[in-house]
């Protein structure tokens, strides 16, 4: 693995949950001095626990203790906590790690904070569960980290603040403040509220008709299980950007309802509503164009990979083992998708692979005993 940036100096969490805690583990992993506070004890002394960093005295509050304050606390408070971390702390740089950035910028200025050494940030990471025992130290690995520093932001807080992304593994994005709300209200909140809405036609399903569940509304609701409190924070701070998105939303399943209406008025089998099918089929269309321009690996263009499916025994040690004979096939596996069959005792491998591996791993395997789907 290539060397990453290392950053120098001390930095203090305010915040022990998932992302804090995760942060304090990242960059104590990297060898920087991480101190932790929570309003909660507890959790401050658990994230101290699973080595996230250290729990100050009073006296290591001295001035010049510090050199970066991270605050990791509810998008709702994270501005009055940011200009309080800046009066304790006189001599700090100081981020965030909330995700909206607008909202925070106008009130940290409107409470009288520094804008010259405040840099907003979002690393965008995550898991659907919450709190410092869901904490890794691997969570920003190869995760975009944006930062959004305003036009009084020193190059000096800027640099820092890299730095420290950089040293938690994350990759660095700069955007202004209302670009990056712009942004994750389309490649974030949305699709959250979209996840949710999506897995609320599941609750009153009949346990029959849910046990039919598959790999497809798996994807489109594993988001839903995130934590509504937060998330009810994010949507509302971030509230003008996400309603432009969620108009567009609207108006494309409108028009997709009134095409619907159509042929059910017409008769849903014949030929009738004409012009409803082609409403259908462009809205699709433009799913697929939409699903284009979602990055690849590595951040690259995206690829069109080929696929083998495989039946795996639900047994410990089945998966690693079909991973060491992929591997021992000299075939890179790009990436993996996991079904579990109903009611069998196995589940479905789809493995990834550049298009031109396909047949060899396809002999490869059945070589090696292992049962192929189609």
């Amino acid at each position: 693995m290539p060397s990453r940036p290392r950053m120098t100096g001390s930095v203090h969490v305010i915040g022990a949950g998932l992302i804090g805690a995760s942060i304090g583990m990242a960059l104590q992993a990297q060898g920087v001095r991480v101190t932790l506070e929570d309003l909660s004890p507890t959790t401050a002394a658990l994230a101290r626990d699973l080595g996230a960093g250290s729990l100050p005295a009073p006296a290591a509050e001295a001035a010049g203790s510090v050199d970066i304050v991270v605050v990791a606390t509810p998008p709702d408070v994270t501005s009055d906590v940011v200009v309080a971390a800046q009066r304790r702390f006189p001599a700090a740089i100081v981020t965030d790690v909330a995700s909206v950035k607008g909202i925070i910028v106008d009130e940290v200025g409107v409470r009288g904070g520094d804008l010259a050494r405040f840099v907003g940030g979002h690393p965008m990471a995550g898991r659907e569960r919450s709190g410092a025992i869901s904490a890794r130290g691997d969570l920003f690995e190869g995760r975009a980290w944006v930062l959004t520093p305003t036009s009084e932001t020193t190059s000096t807080a800027l640099t820092a603040i890299r730095r420290l992304a950089e040293s938690a593994g994350a990759a660095v994005v700069v955007l202004g403040a209302d670009e990056h709300d712009e942004a994750v209200a389309s490649v974030s909140h949305v699709p959250q509220i979209a996840a949710s809405v999506v897995a609320a036609r599941l609750e009153h399903l009949s346990d029959t008709s849910a046990a039919l569940a598959g790999q497809g509304v798996r994807d489109v609701t594993r988001i839903a299980a995130s934590d509504p409190g937060l998330w009810t924070q994010i949507l509302v701070g971030n509230a003008p950007a996400v309603r432009r998105v969620l108009m567009e939303v609207i108006a494309d399943l409108q028009d997709l309802q009134e095409a619907l209406g159509a042929i059910a008025r017409d008769g849903s089998h014949d030929l009738g509503a004409p012009g409803s099918r082609a409403v259908i089929a462009g809205r699709l269309a433009a799913g697929n164009a939409g699903h284009a321009r979602i990055p690849g690996k590595h951040g690259s263009a995206p690829t069109a990979y080929g696929s083998v499916t495989v039946f795996v025994p639900d047994e410990p040690g089945q998966l690693g083992r079909l991973f060491n004979d992929v591997g021992a096939a000299g075939v890179n596996l790009e990436d993996l998708r996991l079904d579990h069959a109903q009611g069998q005792p196995f589940g479905l491998a789809e493995i990834f692979v550049v298009p031109g591996a396909v047949g060899h791993l396809t002999e490869a395997l059945t070589e090696r005993g292992w049962r192929l789907h189609g």
